[in-house]
């Protein structure tokens, strides 16, 4: 029975860093939207390992980097302040900078504008 192409638990052949395929971490290695689901952050620990998968999408290789789930800590919680000022970033980000209007959406990154804007469908205001 051969080994799966990204097996590494020594990490002898990826710099270090043992490597496993996908769905074959060891227990106790997570990914760091696994530990966000848990409530946790890595909390500056290293990287302790990481899951590597071919993807036909990139047309290569990619990564998922693993933590331990022992040294993980818990997400820091929000404040006022930081919930104020994510409020502000939101609102800037749905509002149209060419009729001033909240749009109710994130507006379109390549269009600048609310999509009445960018159609030209502006009611004068």
């Amino acid at each position: 029975m051969s080994r799966p192409r990204f097996w590494d638990p020594a990490g002898d052949r990826n710099g270090g860093t043992p490597t496993y395929p996908w769905r074959m971490a060891p227990a106790g290695y997570l990914t760091r939207r696994q530990l966000r689901a848990r409530g946790l952050r890595p909390g500056g620990q290293p990287v302790a390992g990481q899951v590597l998968w071919r993807s036909r999408r990139t047309s290569g290789t990619r990564a998922a980097y693993l933590y331990r789930l022992a040294l993980a800590k818990p997400v820091r919680p929000m404040t006022p302040a930081k919930a104020a000022a994510l409020a502000k970033a939101n609102t800037a980000r749905r509002t149209c900078p060419t009729c001033g209007r909240d749009a109710g959406y994130v507006l379109p990154a390549h269009l600048g504008t609310c999509l009445t804007c960018a159609d030209g469908t502006a009611i004068a205001a």
